[in-house]
């Protein structure tokens, strides 16, 4: 799929748009925007939380969008910036050890998500967690 979010210092491609349109409709969490793009997409697409999560904070830093407590986003009721759109073709993955560090944290954003609504979806990968966990803290002397 085309809708690819360009990293900080990059033009904004299509994935923000569509997320500012979802949030227009109400507050959603990072895993609720992901599972409306794949139904609206009919099940071709579903954008990664390495993808969405940070764009929503880069939003939250824009003062577009708050983080609600109950972990939703919402848009500002009055931005102080105007909703920039951008569209495009860019390169998505990865190159540096922060870019790599921001998919990280999206990822783990997504996992709290998925244990908010179903906390034995994510009992089950216990053992991959906590080696995924043990090898992040061997990098770190």
């Amino acid at each position: 799929m085309w809708f690819h979010y360009a990293r900080p210092g990059k033009q904004p491609r299509g994935l923000r748009p569509w997320v500012l349109a979802l949030l227009k409709r109400g507050p959603r969490t990072g895993a609720e925007i992901m599972q409306d793009m794949e139904t609206v997409t009919l099940g071709w697409w579903r954008p990664s939380p390495g993808s969405v999560y940070p764009l929503l904070e880069d939003l939250v830093s824009e003062g577009l969008v708050r983080r609600r407590p109950d972990g939703r986003y919402e848009l500002v009721p009055q931005p102080r910036t105007g909703l920039p759109f951008g569209f495009g073709f860019g390169d998505s993955v990865p190159r540096t050890v922060e870019e790599v560090l921001e998919e990280i944290q999206g990822y783990v954003t997504y996992l709290e998500d998925l244990v908010r609504d179903d906390r034995s979806a994510i009992q089950k990968r216990k053992d991959e967690i906590e080696r995924l966990s043990t090898r992040l803290r061997e990098l770190v002397p």
